[in-house]
C-alpha cells in the first residue's frame, strides 16, 4: 500500500459508510469504489458502464492507484452498479454534510443565507416515479450545504423539515420558495436559532391576498417610499445591465404587522412582509412581475439580500445541469439516482472550492480541466480532502 494511499478527509470521512454486501464474497472495498464514482464525474460520467471504461483507462488507473490500493484491480460494471443500488443515501448525505459542515465559514455577526429548493431529476423517470431532490446552498460559502430526495415536488413539505435537522443553521437566514410557506417550516427554522424570509402564493389561506393588499394601499405613497422618507416601509433598489438586457428590482419590506393578528400568532418570529418588484428590458420587450413574503428579519437590506442569495440556489441547479447534464442521466433503479445526486454535489463543491488558479473559471469548465490534467484535478482533490 502506498503511503499517501487512503489518507485524507475523503477516506476519513466516506470511509464510515456501512457496507451491506456479503463480506465473504466482497473483492472490491467500498470506499474504493465511492472514490471511483466521484473521480469519474470530473469526466462528467455518470452511467456505470462509462465509469467502468473511465476507470480502465491507463492513465486514470495510474491515478487512482495514488489513493487506493485497487488490490484486485477495477471494480466489474455490476459491482459499480450494485454499489450504487445499495449504498445507504441517508447515511452518504450525512457524510456528505460532515464534510460540508467543515468547509463552511459562517460571518460572526450571522445573516448568512441559506437557501432551499427543490430540483426535479427528469431523467430518472422509472415508472410513476421521478427523483426530487431538495438542496440547501450557502451562497457566501459558495456550497451546497445538503439534500434529502422526495419522490414528488408536493412531498417538499415533508422533505424541507428533514432537510433543516440536518443543518447547523444558528445565526443564517433560511430562504424557501410558497412550496416550503408553512407554519411548520417557519417554526423549525427559528428553533434552529436561524431566521427566515419566505415568498407567497395562494397556498396559505389568507396571508398572500393581506399581505398584497397591503402593499397596494400603499401605491399613492410609493414616491414617499422612494425616496426614504415613508414612516413603515422601507426600500432597496438595484439596476443590472449587460448584453442589452436592464433590470431593475425593488425591494419593499415593512414591519407595520400588528394588524396581522392571526398571522402573528400562528407564524412563529414573523415580524415584517416584503414586497419585490422585478422589472426586465429586453430588445425593447419589457416584463414585469411582483412577489411577496414573510420574514422573520427586520431590515430592508437583509431582506434583498435574502431574495437575491436565494437566486443562487436556482444558479446551483443550472449549474448541475450544464455540469453533469443532470436531467440527461438515464441510471434510474433502486437507490442509484439519489447516490449519483450526492456524489455530483460532492464534486460541484471540489471545484468551487478551488479559487486560486481558476478563480474566474465557471464549474463546468474548472471540470473539464480536471478531466483532461490530471495535476490540476489531483490540486482539486487535496484542496478538499488533503489533512
Amino acid at each position: 500500500m502506498g503511503n499517501e494511499q487512503y489518507k485524507g478527509k475523503f477516506f476519513d470521512t466516506f470511509g464510515i459508510i456501512y457496507d451491506k454486501r456479503q463480506q465473504g464474497k466482497v473483492r472490491h472495498k467500498l470506499i474504493d469504489i465511492l472514490f471511483i464514482i466521484v473521480s469519474a464525474l470530473f469526466a462528467k460520467i455518470d452511467e456505470v458502464e462509462e465509469i467502468y471504461m473511465w476507470a480502465t483507462a491507463e492513465q486514470n488507473k495510474k491515478w487512482l492507484k495514488k489513493y487506493i490500493a485497487l488490490e484486485n484491480g477495477i471494480p466489474s460494471i455490476s459491482t459499480i452498479r450494485r454499489v450504487l443500488n445499495t449504498v445507504n443515501p441517508k447515511q452518504f448525505e450525512k457524510c456528505f454534510i460532515s464534510w460540508t459542515r467543515e468547509l463552511t465559514i459562517f460571518s460572526e455577526n450571522g445573516g448568512d443565507i441559506v437557501a432551499i429548493d427543490g430540483k426535479t431529476m427528469r431523467g430518472s423517470k422509472n415508472g410513476d416515479k421521478i427523483t426530487h431532490i431538495v438542496n440547501a446552498w450557502c451562497s457566501a460559502n459558495n456550497l451546497v450545504l445538503g439534500q434529502v430526495k422526495t419522490d414528488e415536488k408536493s412531498n417538499e413539505i415533508t422533505a424541507i423539515p428533514e432537510l433543516l435537522d440536518l443543518l447547523y443553521l444558528e445565526g443564517c437566514i433560511v430562504t424557501i420558495d410558497a412550496m416550503g410557506c408553512q407554519t411548520k417550516i417557519v417554526k423549525k427554522i427559528k428553533k434552529k436559532k436561524a431566521d427566515y424570509v419566505i415568498s407567497l402564493k395562494g397556498n396559505q389561506g389568507t396571508l398572500h391576498n393581506e399581505v398584497k393588499e397591503y402593499y397596494e394601499d400603499l401605491k399613492e405613497e410609493m414616491d414617499k417610499i422612494e425616496k426614504g422618507n415613508h414612516e413603515s416601509v422601507k426600500m432597496v433598489r438595484t439596476l443590472d445591465k449587460g448584453h442589452g438586457r436592464i433590470e431593475e428590482r425593488k425591494y419593499f419590506y415593512s414591519t407595520d404587522i400588528d394588524w396581522m393578528i392571526d398571522a402573528r400568532k400562528d407564524w412563529t418570529g414573523l415580524s415584517g412582509i416584503g414586497m419585490v418588484y422585478r422589472k426586465v428590458t429586453e430588445k425593447d420587450k419589457v416584463r414585469e412581475e411582483v412577489q411577496y413574503y414573510i420574514g422573520s428579519i427586520k431590515d430592508v437590506s437583509q431582506f434583498a439580500k435574502a431574495v437575491r442569495g436565494h437566486w443562487g440556489v436556482e444558479s446551483m441547479h443550472w449549474s448541475l445541469d450544464v455540469t453533469f447534464k443532470d436531467d440527461a442521466n438515464k441510471t434510474r433503479k433502486d437507490l442509484a439516482p439519489e447516490n449519483l445526486a450526492v456524489a455530483k454535489r460532492i464534486v460541484l463543491n471540489m471545484v468551487r472550492r478551488e479559487t486560486e488558479e481558476f478563480p474566474k473559471l465557471s464549474a463546468n469548465l474548472k471540470t473539464l480541466k480536471a478531466s483532461l490534467d490530471v495535476e490540476y484535478r489531483t490540486r482539486v482533490f487535496d484542496i478538499n480532502f488533503k489533512k
